[in-house]
């Protein structure tokens, strides 16, 4: 099925509504946050007095105005609303001004005194390390014997990367609108990728039952991870604030005030050891990975570990042992973003992969593809270390469509040429694959509700428990709903997500909101059908089991021309007293997963792609362009592929901006530098190729996973494609120098490519015999 997307009409021309642009209530009252001047510091003394005296200002909320708990933690409890004496990121908000504008509560925040005293802060994860400040023990998943296997690979390398964060920079900053009701309900709309968990926060902070909360999200204009648990925070003080005011109250963060108190994807530091043989195969590997978690936990736990899950990425190593840390740092805490720990852990293999070859002086393709899980080789190379098989693995076929139809052989020749007849320019080349795991890490997340009612008229209201953020969950579920009851598209009107509709309901996230949400849906259109099934079969004149609904019809499955109108069976069936309203709930099967181990299924089925890119590097400056990219992306049977392929596009586009040039810097005293468009650079539409191909891959046999009508999810796994265009990179700047190792940041600015080249011109005598081992930490970027 291909649909336009069902708010399409809406984006174009301003009429969908978000969060902040509701028609206003009378007296809704504005907040705005006393921010903190330092990362690390002791509250001493606050004095509000000024503040409270300027017209206009209603009050000003503390730690001493909540209720109930003082903590939006999600995981760990270790996250104030309010700091009560300790100032734990530069920025942080240590009072809220309550005032009838957002002007006016700016100008009073500026007002509010507030005594410090500074306390030395940890702004990195090196740092972190040397103090051993972390948030948990570290975790592992291992298998076989790495260490000993490393001792007896013929080759080993060791080195380190550093990676860079990511801000969401999503087109709609937190938002939050909360009012008391008449019996005393609390009924928030926020711009949240998982109401239930706003709802929960909230009652926390209320110190009330989650049936006095009612939470709902009418839409987002973006969101990419950060809006799953760092929404929480700007709901509660809203809701506070209309607990405290008796008034509704709106938040909503200028730009730079988002950049500045939201957490980011998770900067990484790697360290690892490989050993291999002669062809560039795997025997070991050892890898340490410290994530810079900020402040307090947040979903760090859960990010480690799929980091840690996706090392291997396409990959086959039989001894594996990976250590994850969580460090504790004095920044905004960092947070779920596109891909969920998955691209750290990912780009950490494809260094190592890349590594490898250019020691062994192989085309790292030859190497990638020689590594590759492969389900049809004796002995088995399709289990991954933590334990699941690599279950309907398409990789080897994908990647060999993608290489012949990219001409990736023959554009390598042309390539070649064109680096030896140009001295100061140079192309690189590269092909990545992805394999990324659909399921939520926490097990429990993996369900989903819904809520169908069919009206007399046998017009269809449709509630689900996702949010629509502007990727066509809503359109997807349309389709789903469509399918599933035989009706049109047009005669299904769905809802506001609203955790008084479906309850309990799991983060939209993960890659699965159209894979949970899209099975609750079709359980409740099935069971509609059931009760439909002997009305229609009294009105055709057969069996309940000889009716089928198709076409905005019943019909009879003998003879498909004796049919009745799907209005007119609801109409008998209302007459009839018979139900028109249900609810539909699904639970993946399958998976389960041990964290203290590292082991289990946690995934019910993985997402297959893989990329190449082109690129041309100027050798005196470090600017590239990217000239022509080839995607080719498993999606399964696209409920919608109009939909499906703005994500791939749009999912490549936004790891591009991560790889090379989203670079987030602060001052020596933790305050974020680059916290709007001017200091911060996201890609625009000069960053994206014109031959930019995407094709959608045909699968050649049937899964054995049972997913929502064959498609798959399409959320996350795009962004990965693009390494291809890092290790592109990579290639172009190896093309300047006899290079065994080419040392690349990420992000991979101009600045660091031109660091690279000049790297790579160096002569190393290390690399002057091809036995002789690259020295550890050959690989490190700033």
């Amino acid at each position: 099925m291909n649909l336009r997307h069902e708010s399409a009409v809406g984006h174009v021309t301003g009429r969908a509504v978000y969060t902040d642009e509701q028609h206003e209530p009378t007296g809704l009252l504005s907040l705005y946050p006393v921010q903190a001047p330092h990362a690390h510091a002791r509250i001493v003394a606050m004095d509000a007095t000024a503040a409270l005296a300027l017209p206009g200002v209603i009050r000003v909320l503390t730690a001493a105005d909540i209720p109930g708990e003082n903590d939006t933690g999600p995981i760990l409890h270790d996250e104030p609303l309010i700091p009560r004496d300790v100032v734990l990121f530069h920025g942080q908000a240590v009072a809220w001004v309550v005032a009838t504008s957002e002007r006016i509560a700016q100008q009073a925040a500026r007002a509010v005194k507030v005594e410090y005293e500074p306390l030395p802060p940890v702004l990195d994860i090196e740092t972190a390390i040397a103090q051993s400040s972390f948030h948990l023990p570290p975790a592992v998943v291992a298998r076989g014997d790495a260490a000993a296997a490393m001792d007896l690979a013929p080759h080993r390398l060791s080195g380190e990367l550093h990676i860079g964060g990511q801000d969401h920079f999503y087109l709609e900053t937190q938002a939050s609108w909360a009012h008391v009701d008449s019996e005393g309900l609390v009924q928030v709309t926020s711009s949240t990728q998982h109401p239930t968990e706003t709802q929960i926060i909230v009652a926390r902070v209320l110190g009330l039952p989650s049936n006095r909360v009612v939470c709902k999200s009418l839409r987002m204009g973006g969101g990419f991870g950060g809006k799953e648990t760092q929404a929480n925070p700007y709901a509660a003080v809203a809701a506070l604030a209309a607990f405290r005011t008796g008034k509704p109250v709106r938040i909503k963060l200028g730009r730079s005030a988002d950049m500045q108190l939201t957490g980011k994807r998770h900067p990484f530091l790697a360290r690892y050891e490989v050993g291999f043989d002669d062809d560039g195969l795997l025997k070991a590997l050892i890898v340490t990975l410290y994530a810079n978690g900020g402040w307090s936990a947040d979903l760090s736990p859960p990010v480690l570990m799929r980091a840690m899950v996706h090392v291997d990425n396409a990959y086959y190593t039989p001894h594996v042992h990976i250590t994850g840390l969580i460090a504790r740092t004095h920044l905004a805490s960092n947070t779920a973003f596109r891909g969920f720990g998955g691209p750290q852990g990912m780009l950490v293999g494809e260094e190592i992969l890349d590594r490898v070859a250019r020691y062994r002086q192989l085309p790292p393709e030859t190497v990638r593809e020689r590594n590759l899980y492969r389900p049809d080789e004796t002995p088995a190379r399709n289990d991954t270390p933590y334990g699941q098989p690599v279950v309907d693995n398409h990789l080897p076929q994908l990647w060999a469509q993608l290489r012949r139809d990219s001409h990736f052989d023959q554009r390598r020749r042309q390539i070649d040429e064109f680096n030896r007849s140009h001295a100061h320019v140079r192309r690189g080349l590269a092909i990545t694959p992805v394999k990324f795991g659909i399921s939520f890490n926490k097990t429990e997340y993996n369900q989903a509700g819904a809520l169908v009612h069919i009206y007399a008229d046998g017009s269809v209201q449709l509630n689900h428990g996702g949010t629509e953020m502007g990727q066509g969950l809503h359109t997807k579920m349309l389709a789903v709903a469509s399918r599933a009851l035989g009706v049109r598209v047009d005669t299904i009107q769905i809802m506001v997500t609203s955790t008084d509709k479906v309850p309990n309901t799991s983060a939209t996230a993960a890659s699965s909101g159209s894979d949970l949400n899209g099975q609750a849906v079709k359980a409740a259109c099935e069971t509609l059908l059931e009760r439909l099934a002997p009305v229609a079969a009294t009105m055709l004149g057969t069996t309940p089991d000889d009716v089928v609904f198709s076409e905005d019809h019943a019909r009879r499955q003998s003879d498909a021309s004796v049919a009745v109108p799907f209005s007119e069976v609801t109409r008998a069936a209302y007459s009839a007293r018979v139900s028109l309203s249900a609810t539909g709930y699904y639970r993946t099967p399958v998976i389960h997963w041990d964290p203290k181990r590292g082991h289990g299924h946690p995934f019910y089925y993985y997402a297959f792609g893989a990329a190449v890119s082109e690129v041309e590097v100027c050798g005196f400056t470090g600017v590239y362009t990217l000239r022509q990219v080839d995607l080719l992306h498993d999606v399964g049977d696209s409920l919608a592929e109009t939909i499906d392929r703005g994500q791939i596009e749009g999912g490549f586009v936004q790891g591009m901006g991560w790889l090379t040039c989203e670079e987030l810097r602060w001052s020596a005293a933790g305050k974020l530098l680059t916290d709007a468009p001017s200091t911060y650079k996201i890609p625009t539409i000069g960053e994206v190729p014109r031959e930019f191909h995407v094709t959608l891959f045909k699968r050649s046999r049937t899964p054995t996973t049972q997913v929502i009508f064959g498609s798959k999810g399409v959320g996350e796994p795009p962004l990965m494609l693009a390494i291809s265009v890092r290790e592109a990179l990579r290639d172009a700047v190896a093309a300047f120098g006899d290079a065994r190792a080419v040392p690349l940041a990420s992000p991979a600015t101009p600045e660091a490519v031109a660091d690279a080249i000049a790297a790579v011109r160096t002569p190393d005598p290390a690399h002057s015999s091809p036995e002789a081992p690259v020295p550890a930490g050959a690989a490190s970027g700033s």
